[in-house]
């Protein structure tokens, strides 16, 4: 089956009206295809995982890289995609507008706005200027038919300010300047979760589960949570595993190759026949 954007953007904006779902993380085409043959009804990028894949640091790659990276990841998928906007690559709003124009014309299905400056002395955007920045993304939404669905994002916990009452306060002005889903990454807590879902409700709420967690899908769900991201753990999982058997190999041992996948079976996996 090959959807249109457009019916891709219709599924993801049912997938949020009840229930919840896993929103997996690839990095690249290949663990995107892999993801999709899993079953999952809709995949997210990763900003940092792409940006490892290519040996750059998270929050280093160029907007123009990134736009590139979505356009490839729709077109090799049959599924929605959410973008990782980072900050809109820009400071102020009109620079944010623009940037969401240009993403939304490469086909996601989604797409996030963070608070976050990357300044270390003051890590978040006022609560003004960020709203002004979500508002500026809902108009160039909305001006290209409004079909894409906009995430907003407090990064409080993510930059060391894990103030929850912050958290929900900027959350909520976020829902109020067009955010159709919310998200604050870091929190982790049954009470920090049910707090966040309560304040913004009745829209949903995405939940990072970036790293071992006590919390099943179940039990997330039972929380309210509509939708379960993993951020960049896939790829360093993914990465972790690689390191092990590179370091290994770097000792004269090959031990790490112990648990890697089949190569017949990724070549059936991608659809190619080969004996070696």
């Amino acid at each position: 089956m090959s959807r249109s954007i457009a019916e891709k953007r219709a599924i993801f904006r049912t997938l949020h009206e009840q229930g919840c779902f896993v929103i997996p993380n690839p990095w690249d085409v290949g663990s995107a295809r892999y993801l999709q043959g899993l079953g999952f009804k809709a995949l997210a990028t990763t900003s940092s995982g792409f940006a490892w894949s290519l040996a750059h640091a998270d929050n280093t790659v160029s907007r123009g890289m990134i736009l590139a990276h979505l356009r490839d990841m729709v077109a090799a998928t049959d599924v929605p995609i959410n973008a990782d906007f980072e900050s809109g690559y820009a400071n102020d709003p009109e620079g944010v507008a623009q940037s969401v124009r240009l993403a939304v014309e490469t086909g996601v299905a989604g797409l996030s706005i963070e608070d976050s400056t990357g300044d270390a002395a003051n890590p978040l955007y006022s609560v003004d200027v960020a709203v002004a920045r979500l508002q500026a993304a809902r108009r160039a939404i909305d001006a290209a038919g409004g079909d894409t669905l906009l995430v907003g994002r407090a990064e409080n916990f993510f930059v060391g300010r894990p103030d929850l009452d912050d958290t929900i306060a900027r959350l909520k002005a976020y829902a109020q300047a067009g955010a159709d889903c919310l998200y604050a990454p870091g929190i982790s807590t049954r009470a920090q979760i049910a707090a966040v879902v309560a304040a913004v409700a009745p829209k949903p709420v995405n939940l990072l589960v970036g790293s071992a967690s006590e919390l099943t899908v179940q039990e997330i769900a039972e929380l309210g949570v509509r939708r379960i991201s993993v951020g960049g753990a896939l790829a360093r999982s993914a990465w972790g595993g690689f390191m092990r058997a590179a370091e290994s190999l770097a000792e004269g041992r090959f031990d790490g190759f112990a648990t890697a996948a089949s190569g017949q079976k990724l070549n059936g996996i991608f659809g190619v026949s080969s004996s070696t």
